[in-house]
């Protein structure tokens, strides 16, 4: 038993006690490293209180991050559809594990109440189930048997672009994320994903749930910062297949698309009416037609007979 001087020593309410802020690091090639500055931010809540620290990523991260994405694109790729259907589930399981800690992140990171952060973590839940129904089935939408005046078979086939940088949206902190990043990868592309700067804490523990489910590592990274220092070298470089600047604000877009253009990146603009009035519960937040945005179309000619 404690005697009692040791007893008055030890803290006897929570408001006594000192919490342990924790520094995140970066997510890439399925693992957390370390930023190559070793520099850090501080992430405070909607209220102004310090919730964590969040590694400063540099243009050496955003490199290590593409060549990750290169190296697991092959693989990923190359998957059935059945597969990637399963691992896309897989996620949505694992968040549901998760659901009061990122319930509890969304409420600290945007300040908005229970039920609306719950509303929020509960469709990026079904966002992934979603599109893990439509990983076998957009081929069949998107591509076609082409009528051709000759003894020839035609056919336009989906294919994953490759390499995608991803702005994530500053504002909605996880729904918005997963919005955009499920549509990249359930065709097979490999992403590159630069987080909300002032509210990355959602990102980082989906990149959490990532590391610990079927997802191979690089085929998702994410690189956490100031979105100034990052998001020029995401755009301009020469590995990257396509950017999804949806995330970006209207100035910011057209001097990332003038930075894309070098490499005829595939390019995927803001919405005209700005992020601010999205509403990314709706039903235009997600669309089989979002996954058309990150694939190109490959023609076979085939002779009939042969």
């Amino acid at each position: 038993m404690l005697d009692q001087r040791t007893a008055q020593t030890l803290p006897t309410k929570d408001a006594d006690r000192i919490g342990v802020r924790k520094t995140y690091k970066l997510y890439i090639a399925g693992a957390f490293p370390r930023t190559e500055s070793g520099r850090a931010y501080e992430v405070f809540g909607a209220k102004g209180e310090l919730l964590a620290n969040a590694s400063r990523g540099t243009r050496k991260d955003i490199r290590e991050a593409v060549r990750a994405a290169r190296k697991a694109f092959a693989g990923w790729a190359a998957k059935t559809a059945y597969n990637r259907s399963q691992i896309l589930y897989r996620i949505a399981e694992l968040m549901e594990g998760r659901r009061d800690q990122f319930v509890a992140e969304v409420m600290a990171a945007e300040g908005v109440s229970r039920a609306r952060a719950k509303r929020a973590v509960d469709a990026a839940i079904d966002r992934w189930v979603w599109y893990a129904g439509w990983a076998d089935k957009y081929p069949q939408m998107i591509g076609t048997v082409n009528p051709v005046a000759g003894p020839y078979f035609n056919f336009s086939v989906p294919e994953p672009t490759g390499v995608v940088g991803m702005i994530a949206p500053e504002e909605s902190s996880l729904l918005g994320l997963v919005s955009r990043l499920a549509p990249i990868i359930v065709s097979g592309n490999a992403a590159v994903v630069i987080s909300s700067e002032t509210r990355p804490l959602p990102a980082v523990t989906l990149s959490e749930v990532l590391a610990t489910s079927d997802v191979p590592g690089g085929v998702v990274n994410l690189i956490t910062g100031l979105r100034r220092e990052l998001v020029g070298h995401l755009a301009g470089h020469m590995d990257v297949n396509a950017l999804d600047a949806f995330g970006s604000s209207a100035g910011e877009a057209a001097t990332l698309e003038e930075l894309a253009v070098e490499n005829v990146k595939r390019f995927v603009r803001p919405p005209a009416g700005g992020l601010l009035r999205y509403d990314w519960l709706s039903e235009r937040a997600q669309s089989p037609y979002l996954i058309g945005e990150f694939i190109e179309i490959k023609t076979v000619w085939h002779p009939i007979g042969a």
